[in-house]
This record gives C-alpha cells, sequence and structure tokens, in this order.
C-alpha cells in the first residue's frame, strides 16, 4: 500500500511539473522568444569593382549594401578574406519591429551595433553585447570573379 501512494505521490509531482515546463515554453511575455524579421525572397548582384564597394577588397571591409531588396533594413556585407565574404539583415533581432531597430556599422569599423538597443554584434554577427541574444540574419553569398551575389 505505501509503496502504491509513494508511486502516486511521484506520478503527480512529475505531472505537475511537466504542465509546469511547458507552460513557461508557451510564454510570449519575452519580446524577443521570436524574431520576427520577414523572411524574403531574393537575390541581389553587387560588383567588387564598383567605387561605392571599394572596402570590400580589403580582409575585414565591411560595406552597407541596399541591394534593392524591400521589406528589410539593407545588407551589411563583410569581407572575411579573400574569395570569403558575410552577408547579414541590418534588422536587429532585439525588437525587429521597432522603427529604430537598425544594425550600423561601428566607426571604429570592428563591430556592429544597435544604437537603439545597444547590442553589439561581431563581424561574423555574432551578439557581443546588449539585449540581443540572437545573432544577425545571415545570407547566403557566392563570389564569381568580381561579382558578388546575395541571396536567401
Amino acid at each position: 500500500m505505501r509503496t502504491s501512494n509513494n508511486l502516486r505521490a511521484l506520478s503527480a509531482a512529475v505531472l505537475v511539473s511537466g504542465m509546469l515546463g511547458i507552460a513557461a515554453c508557451g510564454g510570449d511575455s519575452d519580446p524577443e522568444a521570436l524574431p520576427q524579421i520577414p523572411i524574403i525572397a531574393f537575390t541581389s548582384t553587387i560588383s567588387l569593382l564598383d567605387q561605392q564597394n571599394t572596402a570590400l577588397r580589403f580582409d575585414n571591409g565591411v560595406q552597407y549594401v541596399d541591394g534593392g531588396v524591400k521589406g528589410t533594413k539593407g545588407l551589411i556585407v563583410v569581407r572575411q578574406k579573400a574569395g570569403s565574404y558575410l552577408a547579414f539583415d541590418r534588422t536587429c533581432p532585439y525588437q525587429p519591429t521597432s522603427a529604430c531597430a537598425t544594425v550600423s556599422i561601428d566607426p571604429s569599423r570592428l563591430f556592429l551595433r544597435d544604437t537603439c538597443c545597444t547590442s553589439q554584434f561581431s563581424l561574423q554577427g555574432q551578439v557581443q553585447g546588449g539585449p540581443s541574444r540572437y545573432p544577425l540574419r545571415q545570407y547566403a553569398t557566392s563570389l564569381n570573379g568580381n561579382l558578388l551575389t546575395i541571396s536567401n
């Protein structure tokens, strides 16, 4: 009898803790729970020979690229090394629907930041500080000669 009562008590405890865990996961009180950055299909090609893209000719060079992509706040492209480029959405993943949630290149050109929420990101798009818990949205890049194609 005593074993049966202990099993019932243990089963009840497991059930209650499981329900609490599910309830905690389902809450929407976290403004950053699911970044609402729009997913927009696009392909944009830029010439690395274009005068406005000279920063992308050097390692760790970073440049804003409009890319003609509607629905985003623009792109930031980083040259890691010859032939290796990264492209990120300028929309900050922390409260992305805020009008000022726009990532900029820091004047030092060593990192990226959102002056609105103070989040900072490395040139690889990873969070370095501030309230954001998510990295920048990254897009695919491919290089063909002097033409860099960015797409999602």
